[in-house]
């Protein structure tokens, strides 16, 4: 969290997205009384499974496939469906995992592929339900406006690949609707390269049933969160078509590594 005034003044690299509400679509879908019924028993239904959370985070055999069972339950509470689809994905220990960034539902979506932990923007932990998941999910919290503590984020990411665990990051730095993306930021793949560890890219895509693109998850900008949950859980069906990408090896420079990433998501969405 910011902890001075300087920290909340926003400097000249801090990422901001170049999408706003006219990106956003309406996600109802059905009478007034139908998407009012639909949506009560999905909120019931995802908070029930917030609330069996701790039970995914004790650490026993088989918890990644624990996990990866949990996050596709959740999305299906939310209305939304998955398909994975691209190369497969490798068991390896220490895998920096690096997505384009729409919404929240992002976190739900690669977690029921590549269970890992985040790095997530601080104020995430503190959002109802939700922050209770990141947190137990071993989120990496960021401050965006404060470039003093991206270091310390990129060592922690470092040591945490060391040992062996997945991390996933969002290099685009916030979020975009999804018809429009950012520039990967290099800083985070550098925790690649001190530790020697493979990057692994996941392109994320949502759209309607019928296979258009849809925006009805996204959130950014001065969105509220209850108005992007309120817009998932209206419409019928959301689907998260999730490409896994090239693996990719470190090499020696992190501009030159976010690029390959990057490369490697847009031929994997052509």
């Amino acid at each position: 969290m910011s902890t001075g005034l300087a920290e909340k003044v926003e400097h000249a690299w801090f990422p901001k997205t170049t999408c706003d509400a006219r990106c956003v679509g309406g996600g109802e879908s059905g009478s007034a009384a139908r998407v009012a019924i639909r949506s009560m028993w999905r909120i019931a239904a995802t908070v029930l499974m917030l609330l069996t959370l701790p039970l995914i985070t004790v650490p026993v055999p088989g918890r990644s496939r624990l996990q990866r069972r949990y996050c596709r339950l959740v999305l299906r509470c939310l209305g939304v469906r998955i398909n994975q689809s691209g190369n497969p994905v490798r068991n390896l220990p220490g895998v920096l995992v690096v997505s384009n960034h729409t919404s929240w539902v992002d976190v739900f979506a690669i977690g029921a592929v590549v269970p890992g932990s985040f790095v997530a923007r601080a104020d995430l932990t503190d959002w109802p339900g939700i922050g209770v998941a990141v947190r137990m999910m071993g989120v990496i919290p960021i401050e965006r406006r404060s470039l003093r503590q991206l270091p310390p984020v990129v060592e922690e990411v470092t040591e945490r690949l060391r040992d062996g665990r997945t991390v996933v990051a969002f290099p685009e730095g916030t979020t975009f609707c999804g018809r429009h993306n950012g520039a990967f930021r290099p800083a985070v793949f550098q925790a690649a390269i001190d530790s020697g560890r493979p990057v692994q890219p996941v392109s994320l895509t949502y759209r309607h049933r019928d296979g258009s693109p849809s925006t009805v998850t996204a959130f950014f900008g001065e969105d509220r969160l209850w108005a992007s949950v309120k817009r998932t859980v209206g419409a019928r069906v959301t689907v998260v078509d999730l490409e896994v990408g090239s693996l990719q090896l470190p090499g020696d420079c992190r501009r030159e590594l976010a690029a390959r990433c990057q490369t490697a998501l847009t031929a994997s969405a052509a």
